[in-house]
């Protein structure tokens, strides 16, 4: 029976893996095996709402295994070593926890591989960064960040900072959709802790440095939303940077290339993307110079037309308007034409190529604002919206990619319980 292996369990491959499974795995037509190193799913751009404990992962997450089962297709917990794309093996490493080894290396052959394991951060090498800074690249490093940020403002309440004009500060280097987004969260973290009885908080107790190398924060928005955006930012008391480069992080702060230092309690570094530095040498496969693989059209590798990559681990060029973005959206369209073309390959059928469309970008300032733009290249420029409308379009992007894994009658009922919870549970994780 044919065997379809896909390694990533975000937006895309996770998707990809569902849709495989109930059109063949639920039928015996095809084995269809997910690979992740986590056991739960979160949807990436939610990872802010964890950090600052407006979104508890404990509850929120996916269960990878749960859902194979429900689903039609097999998990398998690990993280790849090595493909052998003669032998068409994929060598998952040895899981270890607590010194012990939970699962030995195993391998697991594919007739048909999807490599779609996003993205890290890049700290491009920069000196003190991955000694200082949190990069928020899944649940367990939102979680840390979380755990720091509480610990930091019960710090603050219980010594005499306030009288002393201290403040809890934080310095976000990227202003990318995450750094912005981070960046209003944590004033609303601020106004929660205050309601829950947090002793000496008050509006002036936080200060957020928002740090970006570029001349505008979401470079890759329009001008009018990034400026939007800006103003947004800066009524809620953060300071936005641009055209600074960090060149150091110390556990003092961030030092500029001009030599200043932005003084933080806590760092996040969202400044840049690349894939895992394995990638490199993966199976001989053609690779760029942020370790992702080069795709065909087709969004099968240049070099093994039996392996696809989706998602942020994908560069697929769109002709003269460079390659497509690294976006849930950009994973989503994907993986529904890896869906297409798996099953077109399998009948022996031709090819689809891809075709990026920009359905516009969203970005959530917490409660105070949303702003963004609607409809991209569909047509003439872009629909500039915000506020309440821009909020529910923003919401509507997490509830299309729940029903693409649950349909709509769940993902209805998940709503529900949502509401309810909003009533029975505290709008911030507190623990």
């Amino acid at each position: 029976m044919t065997r379809i292996v896909v390694v990533g369990g975000g937006a895309g491959g996770l998707e990809l893996a569902t849709r495989l499974g109930r059109k063949l795995g639920k039928k015996g037509k095809a084995n269809i095996v997910l690979v992740d190193k986590n056991r739960t799913h979160l949807w990436k751009p939610l990872l802010h709402e964890v950090a600052t404990g407006s979104l508890d992962a404990g509850i929120d997450a996916l269960s990878y295994r749960s859902h194979a089962a429900n689903h039609g297709f097999e998990f398998q917990l690990g993280e790849v070593a090595d493909v052998n794309r003669e032998d068409q093996l994929v060598t998952l490493k040895p899981m270890v926890e607590e010194g012990k080894e939970i699962l030995p290396a195993r391998q697991l052959n594919y007739d048909y591989l999807v490599m779609a394991i996003g993205s890290v951060s890049n700290d491009f090498n920069t000196k003190g960064v991955k000694d200082h800074c949190i990069f928020l690249d899944n649940p367990s490093r939102a979680d840390l960040f979380h755990h720091r940020m509480l610990n930091r403002f019960l710090q603050y309440s219980q010594n005499d900072e306030a009288e002393k004009g201290e403040k809890v500060r934080v310095a976000i280097v990227g202003a990318g959709a995450t750094g912005v987004e981070l960046s209003a969260e944590l004033h609303n973290a601020l106004d929660q802790l205050r309601a829950y009885g947090v002793p000496n908080l008050s509006n002036s107790s936080l200060a957020v440095t928002l740090v970006e190398a570029g001349e505008k924060i979401l470079p890759a928005l329009p001008v009018r939303i990034s400026s939007a955006a800006h103003s947004e930012l800066q009524k809620m008391g953060v300071d936005v940077r641009t055209n600074t480069m960090v060149t150091e992080a110390t556990e003092e702060g961030l030092t500029t290339k001009e030599g200043e230092l932005i003084k933080a309690d806590l760092m996040v570094w969202a400044a840049g993307i690349k894939c895992p530095d394995f990638m490199k040498e993966l199976g001989g496969l053609e690779t760029n110079r942020i370790n992702q693989l080069v795709v065909r059209p087709t969004l099968q590798t240049s070099r093994d037309s039996n392996i696809y990559a989706i998602g942020d681990c994908a560069s697929c060029a769109m002709g003269e308007e460079g390659f497509v973005p690294p976006r849930a959206q950009s994973a989503h369209q994907m993986a529904s034409l890896v869906f297409k073309n798996i099953l077109r390959q399998m009948e022996e059928k031709p090819l689809l190529d891809f075709e990026y469309k920009d359905h516009g970008s969203l970005v959530s300032l917490s409660r105070y604002s949303t702003v963004g733009s609607l409809m991209g290249n569909l047509m003439q420029g872009s629909m500039m919206i915000e506020g309440r409308i821009a909020r529910v379009m923003y919401i509507s992007l997490y509830r299309m990619h729940q029903i693409a894994l649950h349909g709509y009658m769940k993902t209805g009922l998940m709503m529900l319980v949502g509401r309810i919870n909003q009533v029975l549970r505290p709008k911030l994780k507190l623990h």
